[in-house]
């Protein structure tokens, strides 16, 4: 159990969405699906959304990345991330099946980064929820405090990184431990020689983007539309300032559109299970191809959840 002695009802009633929690061996004798060469190899991919965060200033670039952009790093203080690996490589989608005790459809990615010595992408925060595990090597955590909207960000760096972050806890996590961070949680995450961590991240969407994406389901007409009602006008309502009375049918017009459970469950089943990265589907809606380079030289073909050596 990744968990630990925590039962999952434990870990949903105590910690999710409320508190960190470490899990020490949380993965027993961990054989990391991937390594740093293959994850290089994967970022030259023109599909594969990836970066490089480079120096103690954080210099981010994006890929897809040259081969030799890798032979030109400095030895040690960069980071390399790529998102959504659970795609490319069925191994590394394996790990989703520890997480079973959470909803399937809250299920982001899973990113996998890979550091030299003091490789970081800063002290941050983030809106989901998140399940460190280390690969190999060793890294760092610090958490700090609760972080919101008004939390002051640096302004030099394309990256969101805390302008002052505090450490309240600090671990080393070895290989096959893992983290749990919840929402908005401060955090820093150090190399400690070279290292890889797999992050499963849980989407926790906003209320703007969920809003954009129903207006626009909206917008297909897949039900008739409502439309405005004038409040009972006088003469003196013909003025350039709009009246309360407008706002409130504004209101009530809108709020009973939401107000249709079968068309927010049919839409919201829809927007949650959406393919991360559409265009990376084929005609048949199957997974394209990738190919990794491994150290040995052989090439690894991976297509629709199979692997072929």
């Amino acid at each position: 159990m990744i968990l630990g002695n925590v039962s999952p009802e434990e870990f949903l009633a105590e910690y999710w969405q409320k508190k960190p929690l470490l899990i020490r061996n949380a993965i027993a004798d961990f054989d990391p699906p991937i390594d740093g060469d293959e994850l290089a190899g994967l970022s030259l991919e023109q599909e594969v959304e990836s970066r490089l965060v480079i120096g103690e200033d954080w210099k981010l670039e994006h890929g897809p990345f040259a081969e030799d952009r890798f032979a030109s790093l400095p030895a040690s203080h960069w980071t390399l991330l790529v998102q959504a690996v659970d795609l490319w490589v069925p191994e590394v989608g394996e790990l989703l099946k520890h997480f079973d005790f959470l909803p399937p459809w809250r299920i982001d990615d899973i990113m996998v980064s890979y550091a030299e010595d003091g490789g970081s992408v800063g002290p941050h925060f983030d809106y989901y929820d998140v399940f460190l595990i280390q690969g190999a090597g060793q890294r760092r955590w610090q958490i700090g405090a609760a972080c919101d909207d008004e939390t002051p960000l640096l302004k030099n760096t394309e990256l969101k990184i805390l302008a002052d972050f505090e450490p309240l806890q600090e671990w080393v996590l070895e290989p096959g431990d893992m983290l749990y961070l919840p929402p908005k949680i401060a955090h820093h995450g150090v190399a400690i020689g070279d290292c890889t961590t797999f992050s499963v991240g849980f989407r926790a969407p906003a209320a703007t983007e969920m809003m954009d994406d129903l207006a626009t389901e909206l917008l297909t007409g897949i039900v008739a539309p409502k439309h405005l009602v004038d409040p009972p006008l006088t003469p003196a309502m013909a003025v350039e300032n709009i009246p309360d009375a407008y706002i409130q049918n504004v209101k009530s017009l809108l709020l009973e559109t939401l107000n249709d459970d079968e068309l927010l469950a049919q839409w919201f089943a829809q927007f949650m299970t959406a393919p991360k990265y559409p265009m990376l589907l084929d005609q048949t809606g199957e997974q394209r191809r990738a190919t990794l380079e491994h150290k040995d030289g052989s090439v690894s073909r991976f297509e629709n959840g199979q692997k072929d050596d």
